[in-house]
């Protein structure tokens, strides 16, 4: 029976959903548009997708204080109309003739940071909006939307830029931030945030407050090790795939967009299960299954040859890939909401996401010379290798037996009760 989780969540769900089309919509127009427009040479490109990360990151981290002390759904409508405004100054500035490489950078770098303040306030007020025993539900359904935008934004996006040119799918990602705002002012509910002290002013002593509230927990320590490295990994690999198939290998761009957004849908598959799965066979039981598998393909990327049967490989390792996330991630997910300090919810999560992009920063640099040094399929199978030790820092039955610790003090609910 499917599970009733009630207008307000479903108007934070469609905000979800929207700027999550609009992102995918605009999958690689920024570089699109550093080569095409400004005729940026690959060491660039390469810098604006790592430096946008980076920085971000780093700036974010001193936004999990400030949003833990505040309403969620203003912070979720601010950050949205920051990155409305961010992302619709490109078209604008296109259109007068005056898009610059710089701009380009300081909008990936502004967007990236409200993405993961929005995120820290979203998963915040998801924990106050939804019962516990339905985060899971509720997971999987973003986690089901996640993977649905990315087997349909690419393909629609390319489609458009192909008719109308690189910046409406820009543009469109910028409206999308706009819808999101407007789905969350939908929201009847109450708020929530964290109790204030005497002293409200951001402290330098806040900064890694995040880092010890995961470390300090074994369970979180173990889930922050494992998807931090296993996203990072994963994600270093990209553009070096798109290097060896559209590069060395010659292959058609639509057949590439196809071999990437077929394995999407198991993504989708994979959170519709995950529910299910854990209610058959417990959450950590389904965990470190798809934990170990999701492992263990990425290696099968090593043996990629030229032509059909190296689209073939690719397209049923990334199915079995995505599918095992698919599984996995909306459990991770809510035991990390689960088992996050209440009162620093936002702290935990803006610092979990900016840890995992920066280091997919890095790792991204690293194994773009790595490949430099050998080849890309060389460094793809470096990072498979790597790859299957990472399940060694998943939580096993000790930590999940061991009792967690002291909790602070229940945020302030702000506004009216949320319904049952």
């Amino acid at each position: 029976m499917r599970t009733r989780l009630g207008p307000d969540f479903g108007w934070l769900w469609s905000a979800y959903a929207v700027s999550a089309y609009g992102t995918w919509l605009a999958f690689g127009a920024f570089p699109l548009l550093a080569v095409r427009v400004l005729d940026a040479s690959a060491v660039a490109v390469s810098l604006l997708e790592a430096a946008g990360l980076a920085v971000a990151s780093i700036v974010a981290v001193s936004l999990g204080p400030w949003v833990e002390h505040r309403a969620k759904r203003p912070v979720m409508v601010a950050m949205d109309l920051v990155r409305f405004a961010a992302m619709v100054s490109v078209p604008v500035a296109y259109l007068l003739g005056v898009l610059s490489y710089g701009q380009l950078l300081v909008v990936s770098v502004v967007c990236g940071t409200a993405s993961i303040a929005f995120t820290a306030a979203s998963g915040a007020y998801l924990r106050y909006l939804v019962r516990g025993e339905h985060l899971l539900v509720a997971n999987g359904r973003f986690e089901g939307t996640t993977w649905t935008a990315i087997a349909a934004g690419p393909p629609l996006g390319g489609a458009l830029v192909g008719l109308l040119g690189p910046v409406v799918t820009v543009l469109a990602d910028a409206l999308s931030y706009l819808l999101s705002a407007l789905a969350v002012l939908r929201i009847r509910g109450g708020d929530v945030a964290a109790p204030r002290d005497r002293v409200t002013r951001l402290r330098p002593a806040d900064l890694p407050h995040g880092w010890r509230l995961i470390l300090g927990d074994r369970v979180l320590r173990g889930l922050f090790l494992n998807s931090v490295l296993v996203g990072g990994l994963i994600m270093a690999t990209a553009p070096l795939l798109a290097v060896l198939l559209l590069g060395e290998y010659h292959t058609p761009a639509w057949q590439y967009g196809l071999a990437f957004g077929i394995p999407a849908l198991g993504g989708f598959l994979g959170a519709r299960l995950s529910a299910r799965l854990v209610h058959r066979h417990g959450r950590r039981r389904v965990m470190l299954v798809s934990g170990w598998l999701r492992s263990v393909f990425p290696l099968g990327l090593a043996f990629v040859q030229p032509g059909i049967p190296g689209l073939v490989t690719v397209v049923v390792v990334e199915s079995l890939l995505i599918t095992c996330m698919g599984v996995f991630n909306p459990i991770s997910a809510t035991e990390r909401l689960r088992r996050a300090p209440v009162s620093h919810t936002a702290q935990v999560l803006s610092t979990w996401t900016a840890s995992s992009r920066l280091l997919q920063a890095v790792l991204m640099v690293i194994w773009g010379v790595l490949a430099t040094r050998t080849s890309p399929l060389a460094a793809i199978a470096v990072s498979g290798v790597l790859l299957l030790a990472t399940p060694l820092l998943l939580p096993d039955r000790k930590d999940w037996s061991a009792p967690e610790p002291v909790r602070p003090a229940e945020p302030v609910r702000v506004g009216r009760g949320v319904s049952e």
